[in-house]
């Protein structure tokens, strides 16, 4: 089964983390600058956390998924500095402690690290196809989001995210429901998490 038809077999999860009131406010500009800047500093300690667990999957994927893979711990290092600059920029702490959703997330990524490596890859894709469809759902957002919009729905990163899925295709989850629906709840529990620190 090919991993692109994972969201339509999960809809309701599928719009849960792809559709979210974070997502919404966002786009309409309602979202609490709490809630915004929460996320902002979690999301920095979940980017290191999958930088990790990617650079342990570069090293036993297959040969055809390398590239992608590699291409994309570039990427992601980059994203790291570009989150220290707009945590600067908002004078945000980065050193605050993790939140339960984002401990919660870095516990599913040490999990996958045992995984076989094709649900290790499905997962992977999982969790940026999620990220591609949500930012997306929230364009254009509103004028003081708008750059953080426009970074992650840029033509690159959907490039990268159809490089993955080929990845995923070339080494089939012996359960990518199951590894799907998991990161897909992992997603929705971040988004929350954000809401809920700012209410």
């Amino acid at each position: 089964m090919p991993v692109a038809d994972l969201p339509s077999r999960h809809p309701d999860a599928w719009q849960r983390a792809t559709r979210h009131p974070f997502l919404d406010a966002v786009r309409d500009g309602t979202i609490p600058v709490a809630a915004f800047d929460t996320w902002l500093v979690q999301d920095v300690r979940f980017v290191a956390d999958l930088l990790r667990f990617q650079s342990r999957l570069l090293a036993r994927a297959p040969r055809p998924a390398q590239a992608v893979l590699a291409g994309g711990l570039v990427a992601l290092v980059d994203e790291l500095a570009w989150f220290e600059e707009q945590a600067a920029a908002r004078g945000l702490d980065l050193a605050a402690p993790a939140l339960p959703a984002t401990t919660g997330y870095a516990g599913l990524l040490g999990r996958l690290d045992a995984a076989d490596v094709g649900t290790a890859l499905t997962a992977l894709w999982t969790v940026e196809r999620t990220y591609l469809d949500a930012w997306s759902a929230a364009r254009p957002g509103a004028p003081e989001y708008r750059e953080f919009v426009e970074h992650w729905t840029q033509p690159g990163f959907a490039g990268y995210v159809a490089g993955l899925e080929a990845a995923a295709d070339g080494v089939p989850a012996p359960d990518a429901d199951a590894t799907f629906t998991e990161v897909v709840a992992a997603e929705t529990a971040f988004w929350d998490m954000a809401m809920e620190a700012a209410a």
